[in-house]
């Protein structure tokens, strides 16, 4: 929600004040100042699900994305994001894309992973999945588990409780979230999965967090049901043209029709899929190309969101924010507060671009240029 006009003090990576017409420049203290008139301020932006170490390979050897850089982020605004394996759990793999975590943490983000890959059972680094979730720092959740998908293990409804049971009791036991990141693929079932693996238990809907929600038309519905059953939805702003012109509901569309249809913001989330491969199938599930995804297109949507389709902006910046903190558990992220992280992103008021992205207290991004790069980035 907007607070107004406010000052707002950083100390290291933290926020150690927000109020009034504070005046510290005239203080002995090494303070730098930075001007935010004509600035709207807003949290860092969450990326919920990035293919930290690229994706894909659906087409061969040769199609495997590329990893992501530093700067795919921070020119975006994103200040924190959580890495994911996809299809290929053989060649990409769980200690490659924890090594990559730490290397963009290390370079300026903050940076949290999934165990686990499309499959089940689970690819996991110590044996099951809740040791890796209460031992490994970075291991906030599970996924992304394909389902109603060509590409998934066909899990059974067993199986996907499983999995979600282990989740939950190493998120319990580690204070994480635990949640299950989910998937969808263009499947006839849809979500029927989900329902089926929560019926009868006593797991909730909100533990299982599927993404691609509007990969078509058909899908989308049945995310919006999911929504009004309690469940949380997140919609992928990487695409393509194909896409769109093949049923794919664009992301902000989607996120405009959703709050319209009465969902609220908390439930409803944007991730950018950033560095995976985007393949383009046939009817009969024969690969026609494929592109790779953008970590740029997160905010490139929510700010599409507010300027085509008249969404509110803090709605629209609560998706790439508050909602998806929340739901991952990241009790430091997504809102502007004392004591929590010090991830800001000055957006200019005439047009929403990105000027100025602060990460962990560092200025990494002014003018809308990148001040610091990757260690391997020109």
């Amino acid at each position: 929600m907007p607070i107004g006009k406010k000052d707002v003090v950083l100390a290291g990576n933290t926020i150690a004040a927000m109020g009034d017409d504070f005046n510290l420049a005239s203080s002995n203290l090494p303070v730098t100042v930075i001007d935010g008139s004509g600035y709207y301020l807003t949290p860092g932006f969450v990326d919920s699900l990035v293919h930290f170490i690229g994706g894909g390979g659906e087409g061969g050897f040769a199609t495997r994305t590329p990893e992501m850089q530093l700067t795919d982020a921070t020119l975006g605004g994103v200040t924190t994001a959580i890495g994911v394996l996809g299809t290929d759990a053989t060649t990409r793999t769980l200690t490659n894309l924890l090594a990559k975590a730490h290397a963009l943490e290390s370079e300026g983000i903050s940076t949290y992973c999934h165990t686990g890959s499309y499959e089940i059972p689970c690819r996991t680094l110590t044996g099951n999945i809740t040791d890796d979730l209460i031992l490994i720092d970075k291991f906030i959740g599970v996924g992304e588990i394909a389902i109603s998908d060509h590409r998934s293990s066909q899990p059974t409804t067993d199986e996907i409780r499983k999995v979600a049971a282990a989740a939950r009791v190493g998120g319990i036991l580690a204070g994480k979230s635990g949640v299950v990141s989910v998937h969808m693929g263009a499947g006839e079932r849809i979500l029927q999965p989900l329902y089926q693996a929560v019926a009868g238990t006593e797991l909730k809907l909100k533990q299982f967090y599927p993404t691609h929600m509007n990969r078509n038309r058909r899908v989308f519905e049945a995310a919006l049901e999911f929504a009004t059953k309690g469940g949380v939805i997140d919609f992928t702003t990487s695409t393509t043209e194909f896409d769109l012109k093949h049923g794919e509901v664009a992301a902000a569309a989607a996120l405009a029709e959703a709050l319209a249809f009465g969902i609220t913001p908390m439930q409803l989330t944007l991730s950018s899929d950033g560095n995976a491969s985007l393949p383009i199938y046939n009817d009969d599930g024969e690969l026609l190309g494929l592109q790779v995804g953008s970590v740029q297109s997160l905010y490139q949507s929510a700010r599409d969101a507010v300027l085509t389709h008249k969404v509110a902006l803090s709605d629209a910046i609560c998706s790439i924010t508050a909602a998806p903190a929340a739901i991952l558990g990241l009790k430091q992220k997504g809102r502007l507060g004392q004591n929590l992280d010090a991830d800001l992103v000055l957006l200019r008021r005439d047009d929403l671009a990105v000027d100025t992205v602060i990460a962990k207290g560092k200025l990494l991004v002014q003018q809308s240029k990148a001040l610091v790069k990757g260690t391997f980035e020109r």
